[in-house]
């Protein structure tokens, strides 16, 4: 097969500090040239210009529900819809049945989606022994796997017992591990369904305090600080959390974190009707906790966006609010929300989107090349994901890849399409609208 040009693009690549109109030569599975005015000779060529080229993204937070609730997401669909999101790479939590918590699990997992051939997957591996918060997985036996495990977590539960979460943090630094927080004081949450305030107060509804976050991530940090171990917190929700994290981060504490993008999109305020898609552990905040978290996203005190990707079956999710599941599912729609709700709007520049997507993810949760993270330059592996800003279209959930249609961006019109995903050099996923995307020996000239 001849080798591909991409002619004409705006390259974005954080890993390389790059951002210019470049063409893309792709050969064998890997990047084979970058540069102005390459030869077309021997080439197939796509003509895109005004498109963005960027390394594919990054899920580091996804709930895949296999093994155990293939009802929900099965590997395959969860992988398909993240390439269709313009992840290249997701890392998946341990909440399975059984939980991740050994080396064999961890490495079945792996070997099930190398032959998918769509994303890689890294997966998140258990904390404490069947997430029961008792005693500590065999992290060091899943870092040594041939998983290659990298970040350990009890995500959808949080470590009560602080000296637990210690003996973590000093195990974890000795083989340069990450541990994933779930910060939630389950004391302070539980029975809660919504933000506490005036919405739940409005709906009758127990509420959810951003106490409840804050005293779980002030803990994490001293106890981050303490040990001196790599600590990362997820989905963080509240301007309290984003002032702890900043302090942490100004006293030199070892301490990283992301936000979603329905708590970086959403408030307690959309919540309408006792509509469970909104429905969210944490719950969705103040119109005030969102804007700070947008600004931590800017100055780069949040360094990564994290989808917290989380399938329920609809016989689940529709019931009354008090019983349905928490969780959105979000790879699907990701991209062009945060494009339309944060660039279009001025308040992000597209490279510090696509940096949050790619590089501040890799490095929080401890993804290195080969793994993850080689970028757009010669020798590198061929994963990139091509970007259509201006592409104005309605997200539907029931076409997702995804099982899961709990998406609270059902509906939205919104600007900025995932064109293209390329793993490997392979083309696993276009938009079937945009035309032909180079399939097997057939010629991609123009964009429909």
């Amino acid at each position: 097969m001849a080798e591909l040009l991409i002619r004409g693009a705006r390259v974005i690549d954080p890993f390389q500090n790059l951002d210019g109109v470049l063409d893309v030569a792709i050969s064998r599975g890997r990047v084979s040239e970058v540069g102005r005015g390459l030869s077309t000779e021997s080439r197939e060529v796509l003509e895109a210009e005004g498109l963005v080229l960027a390394p594919g993204f990054l899920d580091m937070h996804v709930h895949l529900r296999d093994p155990g609730r293939e009802d929900e997401e099965t590997l395959e669909s969860g992988l398909k819809a993240a390439v269709r999101g313009g992840f290249t790479a997701v890392c998946c939590m341990p909440n399975t049945d059984p939980p991740l918590d050994n080396a064999a699990l961890v490495e079945d997992l792996v070997l099930r989606a190398r032959g998918l051939g769509l994303a890689d997957l890294f997966p998140v591996g258990c904390l404490t022994r069947g997430r029961e918060g008792k005693e500590l997985a065999e992290m060091g036996l899943m870092y040594a796997s041939a998983a290659r495990v990298r970040a350990f977590s009890d995500d959808g539960d949080a470590v009560a017992d602080s000296g637990l979460m210690r003996r973590a943090l000093q195990y974890v630094r000795k083989f340069g591990g990450v541990v994933i927080s779930h910060p939630e004081d389950v004391d302070l949450s539980r029975g809660g369904q919504v933000n506490e305030g005036r919405v739940s107060f409005t709906l009758g509804l127990r509420g959810i305090p951003a106490l409840a976050e804050e005293v779980m991530v002030a803990r994490d940090i001293l106890l981050a600080e303490e040990t001196g171990a790599r600590l990362h917190l997820t989905h963080l929700s509240t301007a309290g959390s984003v002032r702890l994290l900043r302090e942490a981060k100004e006293r030199g504490v070892r301490v990283t974190a992301d936000a979603t993008p329905h708590h970086l999109v959403l408030s307690e305020r959309d919540i309408r009707d006792y509509d469970t898609v909104y429905k969210v552990n944490p719950p969705l905040r103040t119109p005030e906790d969102v804007s700070e978290l947008r600004r931590a996203l800017a100055d780069g005190t949040l360094d990564a966006v994290a989808t917290d990707h989380a399938p329920h079956s609809p016989e689940e999710k529709e019931r009354e609010f008090d019983y349905a599941p928490f969780g959105m599912v979000g790879m699907e729609s990701a991209f062009p929300v945060l494009y339309t709700e944060l660039v279009e709007k001025g308040e992000l520049e597209l490279p510090v989107l696509i940096e949050r997507l790619t590089l501040g993810p890799a490095r929080a949760v401890g993804l290195e090349p080969p793994d993850y993270g080689e970028g757009i330059r010669a020798g590198a592996r061929a994963d990139l994901v091509l970007l259509d800003t201006a592409r104005e279209w309605v997200i539907d959930a029931h076409a997702f890849a995804s099982r899961g249609r709990n998406c609270p961006f059902h509906g939205w019109r919104v600007r900025g399409r995932v064109l293209m995903t390329i793993k490997g050099g392979k083309v696993v996923h276009y938009a079937t609208e945009w035309g032909r995307a180079h399939p097997r020996g057939e010629k991609v000239s123009e964009k429909a």
